[in-house]
């Protein structure tokens, strides 16, 4: 499958000329987009070796740099490599009106070395994996089995690209930036991660299977989302009146890395395997909409202690969402709606589905998953 150009939906378009943070996992486009959007910046890769030692060893290089090139419009990628550079940073900004973009796969080095966060001048962004509207023909199938981040979702074969994703990166990278002492546990606690996935998160037993305390474990869930690898979803709890659960979930940020870890198998559709990768897909695509949008609505799920279930709480409960990878779907399917409607007056309540058609049921949409993507992005679900 050969594609030259993702049109990407991040596009600084509200950032009015402010220097930015731009955050995501290694390989999905980050510096790539940078080179279209801002082809004329003055630009520092600190990947390279040679510039990497210059500037670690003498910050003051950069603003020496900038200074002499007269650059209005710089972009530092992997920022995180040096955090000290945020002190010239912030001099040239402030003293000479420079505006940065500053790249990185992980914004957790600098949240914990205590450096200089430029007190707030800088705007923070993030670029996800592809999304269904970033994609010419997207190929939902393809998409489940490769994974959105561009490079696997292109490749014929992608497990050896994916493997050596979560070795040099996950494994390698990742343990070094957080100074893992234990990296086989942490190995270990990947995989036991994975098995989580889409999950409400139980530390206790996943301490208990890698064999270290669950404080290890919630610490070894802080540095995956940290590092942008996952997230936890809340629990809705806006003044319930049932019992609810209020344990998060957690989802790593993109399916082709669950599947290799899990040892999946091709998925295909009808299987149990299947409606867990698709319901990973509509989260993916939820996050990434809501970021891109602007809107910054709040994405949660909400149980109750009697197992009725919502997977996606939009907002303030505007927007209640249930994914189901069923192509037909029943009553049987809308218990968890139904009583979360007795509860909440909600906007949409919508079921997200393998469906050919559009159907309402009572009060309830029944929308295929490429007719409500489409929605979502036209800002025609939430808005």
């Amino acid at each position: 499958m050969k594609v030259s150009f993702f049109e990407r939906k991040q596009k600084f378009i509200d950032n009015q000329g402010q220097s930015v943070f731009f955050w995501g996992p290694r390989q999905t486009g980050k510096s790539t987009l940078l080179k279209q959007l801002f082809p004329d910046a003055l630009w520092f890769d600190l990947l390279l070796s040679d510039l990497y030692k210059r500037l670690l060893s003498n910050p003051e290089y950069l603003r020496e740099t900038v200074l002499a090139q007269k650059s209005k419009l710089v972009v530092i990628d992997e920022i995180q490599r040096i955090p000290m550079l945020l002190n010239e940073v912030q001099w040239l900004i402030v003293n000479s009106g420079v505006q940065f973009i500053l790249s990185g796969s992980s914004p957790r080095k600098i949240l914990r070395s205590g450096e200089n966060l430029l007190g707030g001048r800088a705007l923070r962004y993030e670029l996800y994996p592809l999304t269904s509207d970033e994609i010419d023909n997207f190929d939902l199938m393809r998409a489940l089995n490769h994974g959105l981040i561009p490079r696997h979702y292109l490749a014929e074969q992608p497990q050896r690209l994916i493997a050596a994703y979560i070795g040099n990166y996950l494994q390698d990278e990742i343990v070094a930036e957080a100074k893992i002492r234990n990296v086989a546990v942490f190995a270990k606690f990947l995989d036991a991660a994975a098995f989580s996935h889409a999950e409400i998160v139980n530390f206790t037993n996943i301490a208990a299977d890698c064999g270290v305390s669950s404080p290890t474990i919630k610490e070894y869930f802080q540095i995956l989302e940290d590092t942008l690898i996952g997230s936890f979803l809340p629990a809705y709890q806006h003044k319930p009146k049932r019992r609810v659960v209020k344990s998060p979930k957690f989802y790593f940020f993109d399916i082709g890395i669950v599947n290799y870890l899990l040892k999946r198998g091709r998925i295909e559709a009808g299987t149990e395997v299947f409606g867990n990768a698709f319901e990973s897909i509509i989260f993916q695509e939820l996050r990434a909409h809501r970021h891109y949008s602007g809107l910054d609505y709040p994405i949660s799920y909400w149980r109750t202690s009697s197992q009725f279930e919502v997977d996606f709480i939009l907002g303030r409960h505007e927007v209640a969402l249930e994914v189901k990878s069923s192509n037909k779907i029943s009553n049987k399917h809308l218990n968890g709606l139904k009583a979360f409607l007795e509860e909440y007056e909600v906007k949409k309540a919508i079921v997200v589905c393998n469906e050919p058609m559009p159907r309402l049921i009572e009060n309830i949409e029944i929308l295929p998953w490429n007719i409500f993507l489409e929605r979502l992005w036209k800002g025609e679900i939430i808005g």
